[in-house]
Order: structure tokens, then sequence, then C-alpha cells
């Protein structure tokens, strides 16, 4: 099996953004139908559709939402500053993944090149839309490209070995991309070279993002998937010896210190201990050279409840405080290498800046 398994994280029909839903995986598969913006931010912020790269290529289509939500009787110059508020409002939805940003810039760039702004405010929806669907095509090419760096990678790794143990933390896959993923690109592109594949995927607390759509990802396509709770990663970097560790990244500083969901630190620092590589997949797009190391990333810290009350069922007494940011940064000294669609990049990482 392959990726071909999994239901499209999204789809685009010309009128409205269709999202699996994946606050309801494993137990259930459902789809929302998006045709406001408002609904898109509301599935952002609840993680019907996550990951970096996935976000934002449904803010590409968002933006065409705010489009078509304007009013065109408004005059040009009014019309634009509408547009630009209701744009900087969704790349607010979540602040740590850049591609969120990244992908509402793009689109309405092509907004303030229209010169004059067309009367036919339709015609700036399609100019919108193709930029967005050349965001979704181009997420696909960038997964494929990176599966094969790192299963290329994997297999120098390997030597003459057909078989590997890795591990990876929370869900950078088909669900958190338009294509094929990038942490889990990189196993799928593995499994189709012929390399059997043992993955140990931790739970990813506390909404479980390992356990609830990693290990149904990979179930699905044929890897054999091990789940375990997030502090079993020592135990079992010990016992299994695991080739590598594979993980994605929500945004990427200057000098390559990594942003990705909580507990990925703790597990580049396991992964130190125990001498097994650890690595970053991810695509160009969530390199943010504006900021020059990790700790200018903003990091999001969600609601209390995710933590003190998770499915509805209370676990944190009222009394007690709750701390829940949903990312860390993973230091550059702790990575290992950059598995991206331009190839694997190596240390030192001084400054990953694009060289005029």
């Amino acid at each position: 099996m392959t990726t071909s398994a999994i239901p499209s994280t999204l789809s685009w029909n010309g009128h409205t953004l269709r999202l699996l839903d994946q606050t309801r995986l494993p137990a259930e598969e459902t789809c929302i139908d998006v045709t406001s913006v408002a609904v898109l931010e509301d599935c952002i912020y609840r993680l019907v559709v996550r990951g970096a790269p996935a976000i934002g290529c449904a803010a590409g289509f968002g933006v065409v939402l705010i489009a078509r939500e304007i009013p065109a009787s408004l005059p040009g110059a009014q019309w634009l500053q509408e547009f630009d508020s209701r744009c900087a409002h969704l790349a607010a939805t979540r602040p740590t993944a850049v591609n969120l940003r990244w992908a509402v810039e793009r689109c309405s760039r092509r907004v303030h090149e229209l010169s004059p702004l067309p009367k036919d405010r339709q015609q700036i929806a399609k100019t919108i839309e193709h930029e967005a669907q050349a965001i979704l095509d181009e997420d696909r090419r960038m997964c494929a490209d990176i599966g094969a760096a790192g299963a290329g990678m994997l297999q120098k790794l390997l030597g003459s070995r057909r078989d590997a143990t890795l591990m990876t933390h929370c869900n950078a896959g088909a669900l958190a991309t338009g294509g094929s993923g990038t942490a889990l690109a990189v196993m799928y592109a593995a499994q189709q070279a012929g390399i059997k594949l043992r993955v140990f995927a931790d739970e990813t607390r506390p909404l479980l993002q390992g356990a609830r759509l990693t290990a149904w990802e990979l179930a699905r396509s044929g890897i054999d998937v091990t789940v375990i709770c997030d502090n079993m990663a020592a135990a079992v970097m010990r016992q299994f010896h695991p080739d590598g560790v594979v993980v994605g990244a929500d945004r990427i500083a200057a000098n390559g210190d990594a942003a990705n969901k909580i507990g990925t630190y703790g597990l580049a620092i396991l992964a130190r201990h125990h001498h097994v590589p650890f690595y970053i997949a991810a695509p160009s797009s969530t390199f943010d050279f504006a900021l020059a190391e990790g700790s200018l990333i903003p990091i999001e810290e969600r609601a209390r409840a995710e933590i003190a009350a998770p499915y509805g069922r209370l676990t944190v007494p009222p009394e007690a405080q709750v701390y829940n940011p949903a990312f860390d940064v993973t230091p550059a000294a702790l990575i290992a290498g950059w598995i991206t669609e331009k190839g694997v990049l190596h240390p030192p990482f001084n400054d990953l800046r694009p060289r005029k």
C-alpha cells in the first residue's frame, strides 16, 4: 500500500474548500465544506486542518474566499484596505506555523500587483485562485522531492541493509501537507524503494496527533508502526537502537533552530544521548530567514482545556494552573540534517540564508 490509501487532506472545486476533519480521526472520516473565511479560521484554530504546509495550502484558498466576501460595490482603495485587514486576521490565526503567513502574503501580493485594481472583483478572485492552486501543486511536488531526498539519505545510512527502525513525533505526513508529507514522505519513499520499516510513533500529548494521525496514516499504508507514550522514548532508544529520528517543522530560523510540536526538543536531546541521528524534514517555505535564531519564533499557547479536560473529561483540578505551549524549539546543534525538496542540508548550521 502507499499514500493513495490516505484520503485527501484538502481539495478545492472552484467554490468550496473541503477539509478532512482531523479532530475526528481515527474513529471517523468526515469532511467539512468551507465556504467562508470565518469557518476556515475556526478550522485552522481547532486543528481540523493542521501541519504547516497544509495550513498554508488551505490559507491560499482562504484568500480567495476573502476576495469573494468583500462587497464589490466598495471603491477600489476601500476594497483593498478591507482585503488587507481580513488577510492579516487570517494570517494571525496560528502564529507559529510560518507557512500560514507566507501563503497569505504570497496570494495577497498578487492582488497588489494588479494596477489598477480591476472593477470586476471576480477577476481578482480568479487571480488569487490561480496562485493558491500553484501553492498546492508546488507543495505536492515538494513532498515527493523531500521523500526522495530522505529515502536516499536513509539508504546511505543503512549501507547494505534493507531494513530500518525510525522514530517520529506528532504528524508530518499526508495529513499535514497537500501531498505525501514531509517526515512521513521519507518513510513512504523508503518503503517504495524496498526498505522494510519499523516506526515508533510518539503519541504526542496533549492532542495525540502521533497516536491518532501518524499511526492511522502509516498503518493504512502498510508500514509497521508502534505507538508509544511520549515518556517511553528514552527506553525505546536504549532497547531498539533506532537508525534515526525524522520529524517535521512549523518554522525554521536562519541559523537552523527548528520549531515543531511540543516534545520535539526533548526527543532531540534523547537522540543525542543515544547517538541516534535526528533529522528535520521540511519544505523551503518553512524556513524563516527574517528570524536569526529560534528564540525569536513566536510560540502559540493553546487552551487550558486541552490538558485539563481532554475529550471532555476533567483530569486536572480547577485550582491547578496549566501551561500549554503548542511548540518547542530544537537548537540546530542537535540536528544532524534538514531534509528539503532541494536535498539534505548538513551542518555546520551557521546561516542558511541564500547567498547572493
